[in-house]
């Protein structure tokens, strides 16, 4: 039961970091994305996958946090609650099948002894050097659009 209400708050989360107009309340609904993600695959006995999620989703959140925080503008404060309740009831709608069609999940048990670090940096290194390039592209990117803004302030 508790995996279902997991992927109950997951969907919500999710739906509400597309739906909602400020970038700072989009960016706190994917954390919680990330949060729900992590806990899934720890109780799913994924150790690895949900250190390797942590690490991935907290460069990205403060990333997006930082963007979102520099380039986006206020929006106009307008009530929105009935619009972000109807989408919340429509998230809700959408993980009804989540519910009520409950899948008996098994942890797997690896019988392997490859060691954390072993897995790391001989079997999978090619993935960590490629996701340091693409976190390291991004904040070159960041770096550069900052630096140009300033400079057109200053202009």
């Amino acid at each position: 039961m508790i995996m279902e209400l997991i992927a109950v708050v997951l969907i919500i989360s999710a739906c509400l970091a597309i739906y909602l107009d400020e970038a700072i309340y989009s960016v706190v609904s994917l954390a919680f994305v990330f949060a729900m993600i992590i806990i899934l695959y720890a109780l799913s006995g994924a150790s690895h996958a949900a250190i390797f999620q942590i690490a991935i989703g907290t460069g990205t959140l403060v990333a997006l946090f930082l963007t979102g925080e520099m380039f986006s503008e206020a929006p106009k404060r307008k009530k929105q609650s009935k619009k972000i309740l109807g989408v919340a009831a429509l998230a809700l709608l959408i993980s009804l099948p989540s519910i009520l069609l409950s899948i008996e999940v098994t942890p797997v048990v690896s019988a392997s002894n490859v060691s954390f670090a072993e897995a790391l940096w001989a079997l999978r290194s090619a993935d960590v050097v490629l996701q340091g390039l693409v976190i390291v592209a991004v904040a070159i990117g960041i770096a550069i659009i900052l630096y140009e803004k300033t400079r057109r302030v200053e202009d």
